[in-house]
């Protein structure tokens, strides 16, 4: 088994899904490149997109479609001005063309070219869809994809992720190898165990560039959460809330920017109550910047994009341990627990529900605060165990398809977990602990698979059910 770097599971994405709107919108983006490769876009006639699965059942809810049209159109999520997507998806579907790979135009009716078929799933995975591309000479090119969780995407021959694994110098697939390494190595902290091995990747100056980026992308994403009024797209009339509970959090105070804000957040009185209600601001202002096609920072999901920034958030605001070595040290670890999900379990909802986003991210989460709070490196695999222990069995089921409801209020409720397992943690013993982080893991993937594909992000199960949506 190969290494996967932490920036791998720690990146900058778009809303709403990682899963259902970044996985597909790569798919589009390695289907014309698979074109360029063995034909030319200006020999394409036709091209036909069809999602299969949890990606036909919640596409319209999570923007499958618009990521499938925007993707073919050479658009790149990480790029666009997010302002404009609706203006380019209503002029696709109004002119009935599309300018394939941002190179040649050729027809696109919606409902003929692009189809959600909810009828059928794909065999290999949830999350399947099918490019198939029509050229002047009638002959064809065809390829299915898979979208694995956290933008990753799949064929039956090849995995992107797997395209950005190395055999690192000491590695850590599970729990154990965390421990064992370090303990070998005469290593106080994980973190210095993850800086020696994403050495594979890059130096450890652009190792600690990389996590400042994504930090400052954090704050950034969290600015705009907290200033943005108003109700969130898709239907259900979901009103943000990050903005008045800013707003009653700082009360009269006044800022002009970024930084004049987080310094009045700093100053705010730091009361129990004051500190839980921050964090749920810090996790709704990621996540509604995330349901409305938002750029965010992708978690190791969209749909548990506010956890990490929150608990972060908090660090940064409400404790001691503020320097820019404990923000790149939190995001390390939090990004190596990540990755021992992926390869031992999965961190997709379509897959293993919401515990595989929220409790992952959660898990994630803890063990970064538990890491810069001083904890050992059995007090950090602790705190990531405790965490996800209490969200073992977790639903998807999102109302209508969106990510919304219930999606925003848990990554609230993940962060405050997180913390709350970081404390435990770091003032326990892990030696007389009974469960470990790997057969946390373990347990919940056994969970995922028995869990029924109702509760799966197929909308067909618990609150996505039991909810009238015409009445909310």
């Amino acid at each position: 088994m190969q290494s996967i770097s932490v920036f791998e599971i720690i990146k900058v994405g778009i809303g709403p899904s990682s899963s259902h709107t970044m996985g597909p919108w790569n798919a589009a983006e390695s289907f014309l490149n698979k074109i360029r490769k063995e034909h030319r876009l200006q020999d394409v006639k036709e091209i036909f997109l069809e999602f299969f699965g949890s990606l036909a059942k919640t596409g319209i809810g999570h923007g499958t479609d618009i990521a499938g049209m925007l993707g073919l159109s050479g658009e790149n999520f990480k790029t666009i001005d997010t302002t404009k997507i609706d203006e380019k998806v209503a002029h696709i579907k109004s002119t009935g063309l599309l300018n394939l790979g941002g190179e040649t135009t050729v027809p696109f009716i919606y409902g003929h070219h692009l189809i959600l078929n909810k009828q059928k799933t794909l065999e290999f995975h949830p999350n399947g869809m099918i490019f198939r591309a029509v050229f002047e000479d009638g002959t064809e090119l065809m390829q299915d994809y898979y979208s694995i969780g956290g933008g990753f995407i799949a064929t039956q021959n090849e995995n992107s992720y797997e395209k950005h694994c190395v055999r690192t110098l000491y590695p850590c697939h599970h729990g154990a190898d965390v421990l064992r390494n370090t303990e070998k190595l005469g290593l106080s902290r994980i973190s210095d165990l993850i800086f020696l091995n994403e050495e594979s990747w890059r130096s450890r100056e652009e190792t600690e560039k990389e996590a400042l980026y994504i930090w400052q992308q954090i704050k950034e994403c969290i600015y705009k959460g907290v200033n943005k009024e108003g109700v969130l797209p898709g239907g259900l009339n979901v009103t943000r809330r990050a903005a008045g509970l800013n707003r009653k959090l700082l009360g009269e105070k006044v800022y002009r920017n970024m930084d004049e804000w987080f310094r009045l957040v700093v100053e705010t009185e730091e009361s129990f109550v004051n500190i839980n209600k921050w964090v749920s601001c810090f996790a709704l202002a990621v996540n509604e910047e995330n349901a409305s096609f938002g750029r965010i920072i992708t978690a190791p999901t969209n749909g548990a994009s506010g956890v990490i920034p929150a608990v972060l958030m908090y660090a940064q605001a409400f404790t001691s341990f503020t320097k820019e070595d404990d923000i790149v040290r939190f995001l390390l670890v939090a990004g190596e627990i990540g990755t021992l999900f992926k390869k031992n379990a999965t961190i997709s909802a379509a897959m293993g529900g919401c515990q595989a986003e929220v409790g992952v991210s959660s898990a994630m989460a803890a063990a970064g605060l538990t890491e810069i709070m001083g904890g050992t490196p059995g007090q950090v695999l602790m705190a990531a165990e405790i965490a996800m222990e209490h969200h073992l069995g977790m639903t998807c089921d999102p109302i209508a398809g969106l990510v919304q409801i219930p999606c925003i209020e848990r990554n609230s409720m993940g962060a405050i977990k997180a913390i709350t397992a970081a404390n435990i943690a770091i003032e326990s013993d892990p030696a007389k602990a009974r469960v470990s982080l790997d057969q946390v893991i373990q347990s919940m993937w056994d969970t995922a698979q028995s869990m029924s594909d109702r509760f799966k992000e197929t909308s067909e199960g618990g609150l996505a059910i039991a909810v009238n949506v015409a009445e909310c």
